[in-house]
């Protein structure tokens, strides 16, 4: 092994390459005349291509004939004398280990009848043991045998079934402890894995009805511990899974609460924030925090602070796979939030402590990239991490019956792996729904390989948060006083009414980076960034409260009748605030719990978003699933510039309609429109306020309220 005490550094570099680093302080002491000996003896010599001064050290590098190996005993001799092991380098980012060391077979833990088998990857270990602890924290160590492809692997009895365990490791000298990177079950704060046979914790699985095109979804964003800590949700289960297999629930008024609040708004998908195991909540403790979710640690695991049993590895399995079936069992379908664009500290995770340097991406000067700006990116190009991202995704999707998967930060994942992710997700679920935040972000990845919404035409099945919907119709989201077309801006109209096509174009001469409306998640809140109120509050500081109200529910009857894919932010139809912070990501549950005091005093106004909801299910046109349908159909009409005016025309064909006119006034004064046609219009939706609403048999429709208007003809 190499020791703090070895007279020179040795590194392979990739399969024929050795870089040496040897002391200035003893540069004398050397030959540079170097030979490698491998793990059976045989001794080959080295050329030397270059040597030179770097900082304290003398650089060569090297090259051998013969192809080195990764994971193996090998001496680096000077013929002076002096020798040290080589250590692994550069050699586990290049191609060629990937070619050699790249594995498709299972990984993690496999369970028989009578024997359980353990597989995990690491090429660049000499010596892998297996450790166990029983109940009584008395441990053992099991030797591993390393097969092709850098797997180790061993079998154990099946009496060793709810033990804990983790790995340890001897690489480049040193040993390491670390999870299985696949493990599916951990002890309190996820300190151990579990070995816990999957038929020990099985859930029924309930079907829910296809979807059949994926703009039929609306989608309802929700964090765990948000749904039904607020004294007032009616839940008992506060801050638990177990909160969403409650049914019948009511606030103190009356009102429906819970999972029944959720179905009767009419949406269909729920996404929850994430539900793998994370870093920032100490499981089991009265106050042991608040976190979002975005610091993961192991992936295949679900967290423990909204389990109603942390210590019990098996709770939160069960929990979990109950509150997803409840999901399905009120008839809608459930996202997960998938975070593999980065993990919660990258020197502590298992990928790096087992294969160092091999699962993030670096920079030109060796430093890990951080393009997510939490310190890593995970390199996903990579065919190990690749395939754990894939199978990742397959066990969640079978184990645990999850619809969908939001890709926080999708833009730090290559495209080749997000079109593998696809078509594995619909040939589990031929419904599945696949969206992600499309940013370009600053990792070493060149930018035609990113799964960014700049490359949004190149990947068709995966849909893209549409930013430019939020900003043009909310306001934008880095200048506080920025406002929307929603808000009254009129400047930002035309951009809007391209947006409301399920379009991506930055500006007005630029190309349409995105066209297709399938791929359009329109949206003007989610958990990030400030709520649509208290944007309001900041941007139209001086209106009155009924006032921002209305404003609100035009924004959200534009996210609702957009072509595309709408998303809301639970809370958002009763005017969700986090008292104006905008990042509550560690925050208070005052700040973040979803108020469901509020629920109960605008209960007119979530029965409006209702309305909306049940409008856009009630007919195709407002979800037309391809650009060539867009363009045949949408059409915009002369309109002032307090005004958006369309019509969805000749659609027939999606239902009971022949024509519909949609209008979204942001002014509260009077407009005169003309009607399209010929024919008698009908009024299908307008904002409550609205009284004096004039239309038939003259061609003109004169509205005065800000909100939303829709009419048709059978």
């Amino acid at each position: 092994m190499t020791s703090v005490n070895s007279p020179f550094e040795a590194y392979l570099d990739d399969l024929h390459t050795i870089t040496i680093l040897l002391p200035n302080e003893r540069r004398h002491s050397f030959n540079k005349s170097f030979t490698v000996t491998d793990e059976n003896g045989n001794q080959s010599p080295l050329s030397m291509s270059d040597c030179y001064d770097i900082e304290n050290f003398v650089k060569c590098i090297c090259h051998s004939s013969v192809q080195l190996k990764a994971g193996a005993r090998q001496i680096v001799s000077d013929s002076s004398g002096l020798s040290t092991d080589l250590m692994m380098g550069a050699v586990i980012r290049t191609q060629a280990f990937d070619e050699l060391y790249g594995y498709d077979g299972k990984l993690g833990v496999q369970y028989r009848e009578k024997e359980i088998t353990l597989k995990v990857w690491v090429p660049t270990a000499v010596e892998v043991r297996l450790i166990l602890s029983d109940p009584l924290g008395e441990k053992s160590e099991i030797p591993m045998q390393k097969w092709e492809r850098g797997v180790w692997e061993t079998v154990i009895s099946s009496e060793h079934r709810g033990k804990f365990y983790k790995y340890r490791a001897l690489i480049n000298g040193k040993w390491r402890e670390a999870a299985d990177p696949y493990v599916e079950a951990v002890s309190k704060n996820g300190e151990w894995g579990v070995l816990i046979n999957p038929s020990d914790v099985h859930v029924e699985k309930i079907p829910v009805p296809l979807l059949q095109q994926v703009t039929d979804a609306i989608i309802y964003e929700l964090h765990v511990r948000d749904f039904s800590i607020h004294p007032n949700s009616g839940l008992l289960a506060k801050g638990k899974y177990r909160a969403f297999t409650e049914k019948g629930t009511f606030t103190k008024k009356g009102f429906t609460s819970g999972m029944d609040y959720i179905k009767s708004l009419g949406v269909t998908h729920l996404e929850l924030l994430p539900v793998y195991d994370f870093e920032g909540v100490a499981e089991g403790e009265t106050d042991g925090g608040y976190n979002w979710g975005y610091n993961p640690v192991h992936f295949n695991a679900p967290e423990g602070s909204y389990s109603s049993d942390p210590d019990n590895p098996a709770a939160r399995i069960r929990e979990l796979k109950e509150c997803i079936q409840a999901i399905h069992a009120s008839g809608l379908k459930m996202i997960m939030d998938g975070v593999y664009n980065h993990v919660y500290n990258m020197n502590l995770s298992a990928f790096e402590k087992l294969v160092p340097g091999y699962f993030f991406r670096m920079d030109e000067y060796g430093y890990p990239s951080n393009g997510t700006g939490v310190g890593n990116d995970f390199a996903s190009e990579r065919r190990m991490a690749r395939k754990f991202i894939l199978d990742s995704v397959q066990f969640w999707m079978e184990q645990y019956d999850v619809d969908g998967i939001r890709f926080d930060l999708m833009g730090i994942l290559d495209l080749d792996t997000m079109r593998k992710v696809r078509a594995l997700a619909v040939s589990i679920k031929e419904d599945a729904i696949l969206l992600g935040e499309g940013w370009d972000l600053s990792t070493p990845l060149g930018a035609e390989r990113k799964t960014t919404i700049n490359n949004a035409k190149k990947i068709p099945g995966v849909a893209f948060f549409n930013d430019r919907f939020r900003d043009m119709v909310k306001g934008s989201t880095f200048l506080h006083g920025d406002r929307g077309f929603s808000m009254g801006d009129e400047g930002k109209k035309e951009e809007a009414l391209t947006a409301l096509r399920g379009i991506v174009q930055y500006s007005k001469d630029s190309p349409k980076v995105l066209e297709d409306p399938s791929q359009s998640v329109n949206y003007v809140e989610s958990h990030d960034n400030h709520t649509y109120w208290d944007k309001l509050k900041m941007a139209v500081p001086n209106a009155s409260d009924e006032k921002l109200r209305r404003y609100q529910r035009l924004a959200s009857s534009m996210v609702i009748l957009s072509q595309g894919i709408p998303f809301l932010h639970a809370g958002q139809e009763f005017y969700r605030t986090k008292q104006g912070c905008e990042n509550s990501y560690n925050q208070s549950d005052e700040i973040n719990q979803l108020d469901w005091d509020l629920r109960e005093t605008f209960d007119h106004d979530v029965e409006e978003l209702k309305k909306l909801i049940s409008l856009r299910k009630s007919h195709g046109a407002f979800r037309l699933i391809d650009k060539e349908k867009t363009e045949r159909h949408f059409h915009a009409l002369p309109s002032p510039p307090s005004a958006i005016f369309y019509v969805l025309k000749d659609v027939a064909e999606y239902g009971s309609w022949t024509e519909i006119a949609v209008v979204h006034n942001a002014w509260e004064h009077p407009v005169e429109l003309d009607l399209p046609g010929e024919g008698n219009w009908q009024l299908a939706y307008a904002p409550k306020e609205e009284t004096g609403l004039s239309y038939a048999g003259i061609g003109k429709l004169m509205i005065n309220k800000i909100g939303t208007y829709v009419l048709f003809k059978t």
